[in-house]
């Protein structure tokens, strides 16, 4: 039985479709079980690796090597401070401090009521709006003590739900175009292209 709801099931057997390689699919597929759960869980992961033809050890030493999968659960919103050196001398540890006073959590950790998880980040590349925040991968451009509590305020109220949707969704609008391709086309073209490479290599 599958980890994914029936949606995102589809949606990956879709994604693994587009590769030559069902394992090159393992990236896209890893976003799509995030986006569910929150995190990866380990049914997640066994069933990208069913997907992909690989193991769940590779499918859980590919996540772990990339910050923005969670192996464990987090809060709904992943606040990130960033503290490398343009938001260093912006008063990102400051910023920083601040923050895990006001969520009641250290850095790293997840507060009481699990909505918030705390990470200090490496640059976020945003650097002349330093310090650098963001909630869920999203800039938040919140620099001050002061605007940092009206962020958690908005987003404790669900007054942000339209610009911060929960830790997990990348995008929420579907794509009508861009690259798409019918099943059955891309099932021809690799058979064929399988002959002509085993017609060559007689």
């Amino acid at each position: 039985m599958s980890h994914l709801r029936t949606e995102l099931r589809q949606r990956a057997e879709e994604v693994v479709a587009l590769y030559p390689s069902r394992r090159s699919a393992m990236l896209p597929l890893l976003h799509l079980a995030q986006e569910q759960d929150g995190y990866l869980t380990d049914e997640a992961m066994a069933e990208v690796a069913e997907l992909t033809g690989t193991t769940p050890a590779e499918v859980r030493g590919t996540a772990s090597f990339y910050d923005m999968f969670h192996l464990e659960p987090v809060g709904r919103y992943v606040v990130g401070v960033c503290t490398n050196i343009a938001c260093l001398l912006r008063g990102g540890e400051e910023l920083l401090e601040h923050a895990s006073a006001v969520l009641g959590c250290a850095v790293g950790g997840t507060s009481d009521d699990g909505l918030f998880t705390l990470e200090e980040t490496e640059c976020l590349a945003d650097c002349n709006i330093a310090p650098v925040v963001q909630v869920n991968h999203r800039y938040v451009r919140t620099t001050t003590p002061e605007a940092f509590d009206g962020l958690i305020e908005d987003l404790r109220a669900g007054r942000l739900e339209h610009d911060i949707p929960p830790h997990g969704t990348l995008i929420r609008v579907r794509r009508a175009g861009g690259l798409r391709a019918d099943a059955g086309e891309i099932a021809a073209e690799r058979a064929s292209a399988r002959e002509a490479r085993a017609a060559r290599e007689q």
